[in-house]
């Protein structure tokens, strides 16, 4: 049986679940969110709900997006955070989060994202930059290093790229794996976001700097000359100022951009 019960729920491995019971843990990360009855708050993936219920104390209000529908309706049937919640039973990476936006209201999202969609899910946030103050999320530390890892490193990737386009990212905790039930087989690491405002983000196309991104770091060991070749020559990368014998992990956020939007102006 790979399956561990705790609290009368069954760990689901196929969502990826391990459950956070570590109360110096769990106070550092409501500390870092700073819930407030003014916020409009959303949780991703509550699970049993260690975070949820003391960010709902202090908030009085909170929307919830669970995949699992057992732990929604527990949830939903909760004696006391119950009546507090707003139950989205559904997939977070189909969830439209602009659909919460009450005014000029910005959201303030946090959550323990699982590991195996964790990357796809982070995509599918930033195209809701606009609408969010900031966001806490528990990853595997190796992701949040790769998140904030900056050029010339070999943590420096796509989603070192794309993440910091979108946001000004922090890391705020370590949680090591003993602090959940069950233990993961990985450390962990909570992060803060805080989307940058519009005029900072200046590519001309997110999706054309998403694919410079993914041609460059998919060989990652090839020179540029070789790895971006499919989308623009040795001379075109020349006339930007980048040398070709270099590689993906050399270039800078500003300098991704600059190719994209050279790709977006010269061959549309």
């Amino acid at each position: 049986m790979t399956d561990k019960v705790h609290l009368g729920h069954r760990a689901r491995k196929r969502f990826g679940q391990n459950f956070l019971n570590d109360d110096m843990i769990i106070d550092k990360i409501v500390t870092a969110i700073d819930p407030k009855p003014s916020d409009n708050l959303v949780e991703i993936g509550p699970g049993l709900g260690a975070i949820t219920e003391p960010v709902v104390d202090l908030s009085g209000h909170l929307t919830v997006v669970e995949l699992d529908k057992d732990l929604a309706e527990r949830l939903v049937k909760h004696p006391f955070m119950g009546p507090k919640l707003t139950v989205h039973q559904g997939d977070a990476m189909k969830f439209d989060f602009s659909s919460l936006i009450k005014g000029d209201e910005k959201l303030k999202i946090f959550g323990n994202l699982p590991y195996n969609v964790s990357t796809p899910l982070l995509f599918h946030l930033f195209e809701f930059a606009d609408h969010v103050e900031h966001m806490h999320f528990m990853l595997q530390k190796e992701v949040v290093k790769r998140m904030v890892a900056g050029p010339d490193s070999k943590a420096f990737g796509r989603l070192s790229v794309m993440t910091q386009y979108y946001c000004h990212a922090m890391p705020v905790i370590d949680v090591p794996p003993e602090c959940f039930k069950p233990a993961p087989k990985v450390d962990s690491a909570v992060i803060r976001l805080i989307p940058k405002k519009p005029e900072q983000r200046t590519a001309k196309s997110t999706k054309i700097l998403n694919t410079v991104c993914l041609e460059a770091f998919n060989q990652r060991r090839k020179t540029l000359r070789n790895s971006l070749s499919n989308l623009l020559s040795t001379d075109e990368l020349a006339q930007l100022g980048i040398d070709a014998s270099k590689r993906a992990e050399n270039l800078s956020l500003a300098q991704f951009i600059e190719i994209a939007n050279w790709i977006y102006d010269n061959k549309q």
